[in-house]
C-alpha cells in the first residue's frame, strides 16, 4: 500500500525572493530618503492619534498575508518591466500638487504608490498581481479620511435628532448641540466616529482577503464594513444621549463615551465576523497553479536599472518643490502691534519673536492677541501648521467649535474654540492675499498659485484668548470668559481690516 507523499513545496517552482532582496532593498531605502517627511509625519500621527493606532499592525498583516499566500507563487518568477516606469511621470506631478496644496496625505498617498510601482516594475506584473492583495493593504499605512469629519459629524447630529423624535425623548438640536432637560450634549470631532470607520475598513479588507476569493464577495463586504460602523456611531451616540435621560445626568451618560464606544465597536466587528462565515471561501485557491517555467538568469541589470530610474522620477517632486521654498527663505517682518483703537490700552510682550502678543483692555475682560506672518511665497502647510500650534490647548477630546456670526449676518473667517477639560477658549483667524481666509481646498488653492507667481501680502495667524487663568475659575466665571471672546469680536468688527493692512508687503 502506497502512502501519498507530504505537499512538499518545490522550491524551483516558488519565486526566488533571494534574488529580488537587493534590488527591492536599495528601492525602498532610496524612496525612505526621499520622502522621509512623509514617513515620519505619518508615524507621528500613528502615535498620536487613536483614530491611526492600528496602522503600526499593516505591515506585519501584509507580511503575514504574503505568506499565507506562498503556495499560490507555484510556477511564478519576478520579470522586472522597466517601461512601467513611465507611470512615475504623473504621479510625480500629483505629488507636487499635493506639495503646494500642503496636503500631507496626497503626499503619503503618491509616496506609497512610488513603492507600488517599484514592487511592480522589480516583480513584474504575473507576481505582483498574484500577491496585489497584501501589498494594495499597504496603502492603510497612510492615515487618511480626516477630511470626512465634518461629514460624520453631521450624519452623527442627524441620526440623534431622528432618534430622540423616535424615542420621545424631550430635545433641541442646535447643530452638534443636543439639549435634553437632563443636561447639554456635543457632537464633538471625536464622536463623530472616524477612528471607528478606519479601523473597521482596515478590519473589513483584511477579513475579505483572508475569506474570500470572489472580487464581488470581497467588494460587498468591505462596503458592509464602511456602511454599518457609520450607522453603528449613530446608535452609540443615541444611545448616550437616552442613557444621560435615564439616568438623569447628561455627565453621567458622557463620562466613560470613549469606553463604551470601543465595546460598542467590539461588538460591531463581531456582527461583521458573524455576517460574512456563511459566505466564506478560504477552502478555495487564489489562482490556478501555473506550470513551473523554466530557469531562467535573473536580470539584476535590468531590476538596478528600475530602481535608480524610479529613483530619477520620484526625486523630481522633491527637487521642484525645495527650488520654489528657497523663495520663502528670507525673514519676513513680523508687526510689531496692532492697534485697535484708543478705547483699547495694549501691553506688548517685549520678547522679540516670530510670534508676537499683545494683552489688549478694552473693557471687560483682558484679552490677549497673538499673531505671526509668513513668507508671501508659503504654502499652506507651514500656516496651518502654525494654527493647530498656536491653539493646541483647546485641541481636547470634548473640543467644540463654531464660526463667529457678526452682526451683518456675514461669513467670517473666526473661528472659536471652546473646551470643557482643561477648561479654555480661543478664537483663531488666517489672512491669505490680504483678505480673511477659511481653511479649506479654496484657500490652499491660492496659496499654491502665490508660492509661484507671489504675492503683495504676508499670509498670517491670528488667535484671541481671555487673559485669565482657567484653573481657578468657577463656572460661572468660565463662562463668562468663555461667551468675552464672542463678545470682543462682536465689538471690534473692524479688526479683520487692521490685519489685511498689517499683512500688506
Amino acid at each position: 500500500m502506497s502512502v501519498p507523499a507530504m505537499d512538499n513545496t518545490d522550491a524551483t517552482e516558488m519565486p526566488d525572493w533571494r534574488r529580488v532582496v537587493v534590488p527591492l532593498g536599495l528601492g525602498l531605502l532610496l524612496l525612505g530618503g526621499l520622502f522621509r517627511q512623509e514617513v515620519v509625519a505619518a508615524v507621528q500621527t500613528w502615535d498620536a492619534s487613536t483614530a491611526y493606532n492600528h496602522c503600526f499592525l499593516i505591515i506585519p498583516i501584509a507580511l503575514y498575508l504574503l505568506w499565507d499566500r506562498r503556495f499560490d507563487l507555484k510556477g511564478l518568477r519576478a520579470e522586472p518591466i522597466v517601461r512601467v516606469l513611465v507611470l512615475g511621470l504623473p504621479l510625480g506631478v500629483v505629488w507636487l500638487l499635493a506639495e503646494r496644496l500642503g496636503i500631507m496625505e496626497g503626499r503619503q498617498l503618491i509616496a506609497i504608490s512610488f513603492a507600488e510601482l517599484l514592487l511592480l516594475a522589480i516583480l513584474g506584473t504575473r507576481l505582483y498581481w498574484a500577491l496585489s492583495g497584501p501589498l494594495l493593504y499597504l496603502y492603510f499605512l497612510v492615515p487618511f479620511g480626516e477630511f470626512l469629519t465634518p461629514k460624520l459629524q453631521d450624519v452623527t447630529a442627524w441620526f440623534i435628532r431622528q432618534g430622540v423624535q423616535v424615542i420621545g425623548i424631550p430635545a433641541y438640536v442646535d447643530g452638534y448641540i443636543i439639549e435634553i432637560p437632563q443636561g447639554t450634549f456635543f457632537v464633538a470631532e471625536a464622536c463623530a466616529g472616524l477612528r471607528f470607520l478606519i479601523a473597521s475598513v482596515a478590519f473589513g479588507c483584511l477579513y475579505a482577503l483572508m475569506m474570500y476569493r470572489s472580487p464581488v464577495r470581497r467588494g460587498a463586504f468591505i462596503l458592509v464594513s464602511l456602511v454599518i460602523p457609520i450607522i453603528a456611531n449613530g446608535f452609540r451616540a443615541l444611545g448616550i444621549v437616552w442613557l444621560g435621560w435615564i439616568l438623569g445626568s447628561a455627565e453621567a451618560a458622557a463620562a466613560d463615551h470613549v469606553l463604551y464606544g470601543w465595546m460598542f465597536f467590539s461588538i460591531v466587528i463581531l456582527i461583521l465576523i458573524l455576517l460574512g462565515l456563511p459566505f466564506r471561501e478560504d477552502d478555495l485557491p487564489t489562482r490556478r497553479p501555473t506550470a513551473p517555467a523554466a530557469p531562467v538568469a535573473f536580470p539584476y541589470r535590468a531590476a538596478i536599472g528600475a530602481v535608480l530610474g524610479l529613483a530619477i522620477i520620484a526625486s523630481a517632486g522633491p527637487l521642484a518643490a525645495s527650488a520654489l521654498n528657497l523663495s520663502t527663505a528670507g525673514n519676513v517682518n513680523v508687526p510689531v502691534a496692532i492697534d485697535l483703537g484708543p478705547g483699547c490700552v495694549a501691553r506688548i510682550d517685549p520678547s522679540f519673536n516670530r510670534v508676537r502678543t499683545q494683552r489688549v483692555a478694552c473693557g471687560g475682560v483682558a484679552m490677549d492677541v497673538t499673531w505671526t506672518a509668513f513668507s508671501p511665497r508659503i504654502t499652506a502647510a507651514p500656516l496651518m501648521a502654525e494654527r493647530r500650534r498656536l491653539v493646541l490647548r483647546a485641541e481636547t477630546e470634548g473640543l467644540q467649535e463654531e464660526w463667529f456670526q457678526p452682526a451683518d449676518g456675514s461669513n467670517s473667517a473666526w473661528r472659536i474654540m471652546r473646551s470643557g477639560d482643561p477648561a479654555f477658549a480661543i478664537a483663531v483667524a488666517m489672512w491669505v492675499d490680504g483678505k480673511p481666509a477659511r481653511p479649506g481646498l479654496g484657500m490652499r488653492a491660492r496659496m499654491a498659485l502665490d508660492s509661484v507667481l507671489g504675492t503683495a501680502f504676508a499670509p498670517m495667524v491670528v488667535t484671541i484668548t481671555p487673559a485669565v487663568d482657567w484653573a481657578v475659575l468657577g463656572p460661572y466665571e468660565r463662562k463668562l470668559a468663555e461667551e468675552s471672546v464672542s463678545s470682543f469680536l462682536k465689538t471690534h468688527p473692524d479688526i479683520d481690516a487692521i490685519v489685511a493692512r498689517l499683512s500688506a508687503l
